[in-house]
């Protein structure tokens, strides 16, 4: 019995008590900082639904100075994450409240992204040192419950104070996309714009066309494409329509031209069209106007048609009946 077992397990160790070192998991070993730190709270480093990028990416632009540069190209020149990765930590951060990004005019026009860095999210304050708890709870406004998939930011903002909060930034107003710009054809940045007429005829706008078509006889720089000729002949149909002969347009049109080469011969002709424009013929009264021809009548002898106030006999058919009564007699 009083052998020594050599080969026998050590007992088991106790349980440290107090503030003894512990025999598995972390140990820590700490010393107090009196310069060149940062008091990060365990609600960040230990929060359960960030991921580890995004706090550690919240513990660093804690440190950081006012003023910093914490844009994602920034980021990811500093660390070797890369941007993609860095912009889905930015949203963790901001969704739970640890980052909050507006958007903000300057005096000169330009506008900059505002980004305030949150020790403490607004949830997590306390009671009485939270701002805007004061405010009396809006009386149509329910608490909702968080849906799945929405994220906690939006759940939280349906139950703020209606008169805002000191600590919260309004959300910048989204923008509308600018409508995109219809090109005009052959790459121009603006369509070509020419009188309308009145009543667009087939036969005007014919003329109209065949005009344009022969402008290049009298200057080969006028020489036009078939969307140009599309686009300019509802100009000439106004001018015709406007009792301008074909003649007197194409005057118009070609005289007193630049002597230099013609970058857009269509809009010169556009530019005339509208700038020279001629007003409209007088007015003209109901007795000025020529008398209408008399209907057409068929002849009831011979069966020819004649114009005549009433129907009858033609003229020739007249006179052979005339010339009967005389021999008659």
């Amino acid at each position: 019995m009083d052998t020594q077992q050599i080969s026998a397990p050590l007992p088991s160790p106790s349980r440290a008590r107090g503030g003894a070192t512990p025999y598995s998991g972390v140990v820590h070993d700490n010393s107090r900082h009196t310069g060149r730190f940062t008091v990060v709270g365990n609600h960040l480093t230990q929060h359960r639904e960030l991921s580890l990028t995004a706090i550690g990416l919240a513990a660093h632009i804690q440190s950081l100075p006012a003023g910093a540069r914490i844009g994602i190209k920034d980021l990811a020149a500093r660390f070797p994450e890369s941007e993609g990765r860095i912009a889905a930590a930015l949203r963790e951060l901001e969704a739970h409240g640890y980052l909050r990004r507006s958007r903000t005019r300057l005096a000169d026009g330009r506008i900059v992204t505002r980004t305030v860095s949150c020790n403490q999210p607004a949830d997590r304050r306390p009671a009485d040192t939270r701002p805007g708890r004061d405010c009396p709870p809006h009386p149509q406004r329910k608490a909702r419950p968080l849906a799945p998939g929405r994220p906690r930011r939006e759940a939280e903002a349906d139950d703020t104070c209606p008169l805002g909060s000191a600590d919260r930034t309004p959300p910048a107003p989204r923008r509308e996309p600018a409508p995109r710009r219809e090109r005009a054809p052959h790459g121009r940045s603006t369509p070509l714009l020419v009188p309308q007429p009145a009543f667009p005829a087939a036969s005007l706008l014919r003329t109209a066309a065949d005009l344009l078509a022969g402008l290049h006889h009298k200057d080969p720089r006028l020489l036009l494409s078939v969307q140009d000729v599309g686009v300019l002949a509802p100009g000439v149909a106004t001018w015709l329509e406007r009792e301008v002969g074909p003649a007197a347009v194409e005057h118009a049109l070609t005289s007193e031209l630049p002597p230099e080469r013609l970058l857009r011969p269509a809009g010169l002709l556009a530019h005339r069209l509208t700038a020279r424009l001629p007003p409209l013929p007088p007015f003209r009264s109901p007795a000025d106007l020529p008398p209408r021809p008399f209907p057409l009548q068929n002849c009831e002898s011979c069966d020819r048609a004649f114009r005549a106030a009433q129907s009858g006999e033609c003229p020739d058919c007249r006179t052979d009946n005339i010339h009967l009564t005389v021999r008659q007699l």
